[in-house]
């Protein structure tokens, strides 16, 4: 599977989780520098035949523009200036962090890894209902995730005994805090199980290198009604450092088979 991922979180809680869950931490670790005042949280350590792994930790900021902007900065600094880089930059993007689950589905505390990422309020709302890009003509709303990529998560996930869904993650710039809102995203998506703010944008810049995407989101609360005494926040970041502690020692350094 990939030896060199960039993981990019929302909140500097979020990354903190996915660096707590990280197991290797070799030469060529700390923190770099990049332009418009990010910087990466790089750990390194050994992967298979001797090639080095890195996974790289960003906190991109809230919503679809501040993520897309953050990781396409990554990108761009890491095809132009990382001489350790391959070509393209990264052999896959993980957008990650906390979200909210549409229940049954998505208990709080599980874990979501995407089959899909959707910017779910992208289109035109017209008199007879909510329209897609695609279906105005233009652009597109939604970013397939490679199954093999999804099987080999979720199994880690499984032998580390982490509940856990596949199912398509929603991107919105609004959260949703009402029960019609939530009914009406669970009805133009069926079978979605999360909603956060950040993965479409990930996802879009991550497409524009060509480069494989994922989004696995820890579910604090649930979709609906704006209740925060329900929160489980801690909960969530705990289970988002456990997700990523098992993918560091699994996926981020096995070759794919």
């Amino acid at each position: 599977m990939a030896l060199r991922i960039l993981i990019v979180t929302a909140v500097a809680a979020e990354a903190d989780s996915v660096a707590r869950g990280i197991t290797f931490d070799g030469p060529g670790s700390g923190e770099f520098p990049l332009p418009g005042g990010f910087a990466l949280r790089r750990h390194a350590g050994p992967g298979p035949e001797g090639r080095p792994a890195v996974v790289d930790v960003l906190v991109g900021g809230v919503g679809p523009a501040s993520a897309a902007a953050a990781t396409a900065t990554a990108l761009a600094h890491a095809a132009a200036h990382d001489p350790a880089a391959p070509r393209p930059p990264y052999d896959l993007v993980v957008s990650a962090g906390i979200a909210g689950g549409f229940q049954p589905l998505a208990p709080l505390g599980s874990v979501v890894v995407s089959d899909a990422v959707v910017s779910a309020d992208l289109g035109a709302q017209t008199p007879e209902g909510f329209l897609t890009v695609e279906e105005l003509g233009f652009g597109r709303s939604s970013h397939a995730v490679d199954r093999a990529l999804t099987g080999r998560i979720s199994a880690a996930l499984t032998r580390g005994s982490r509940p856990h869904t596949v199912a398509p993650v929603l991107t919105v710039s609004t959260v949703t805090g009402t029960a019609e809102r939530a009914d009406e995203l669970a009805a133009r998506h069926p079978g979605a199980a999360a909603e956060a703010m950040e993965g479409f944008g990930v996802a879009e810049a991550a497409a524009a290198y060509g480069l494989p995407v994922v989004e696995i989101r820890a579910v604090s609360n649930a979709v609906g009604p704006r209740d925060r005494a329900a929160w489980r926040i801690g909960d969530a970041l705990d289970s988002l450092r456990h997700t990523f502690q098992l993918l560091s020692t699994s996926v981020f350094v096995e070759p794919a088979p």
